[in-house]
């Protein structure tokens, strides 16, 4: 993947969290995972969040997105997406 490439961030509730309204965003793969996390503080209202892939870890706020998509990422439609699961209180590990 270059800096110019996107990834599609497939956002899911956990645990009784709220839906959000744009549950898909495409981050530039040079972004930081704390970028996800920022993003869901603001849409959410909170400063609390519990970020999880794969339903099971929560990825250090400074990893890359683009290794996180290469390693975790599935094939969606035509690009790479990262399933991201949110919580307002621990949900998994």
């Amino acid at each position: 993947m270059s800096a110019d490439d996107k990834v599609v961030v497939v956002f899911r509730a956990a645990g009784g969290a709220p839906i959000l309204n744009q549950s898909k965003v495409k981050v530039s793969t040079d972004s930081r995972f704390s970028k996800l996390v920022l993003f869901l503080r603001k849409q959410l209202k909170t400063e609390t969040v519990f970020v999880y892939l794969k339903e099971a870890f929560s990825p250090c706020l400074d990893d890359d997105i683009a290794l996180l998509a290469q390693v975790y990422g599935v094939d969606g439609k035509g690009s790479r997406e990262l399933h991201v699961s949110y919580a307002l209180q621990p949900a998994w590990g």
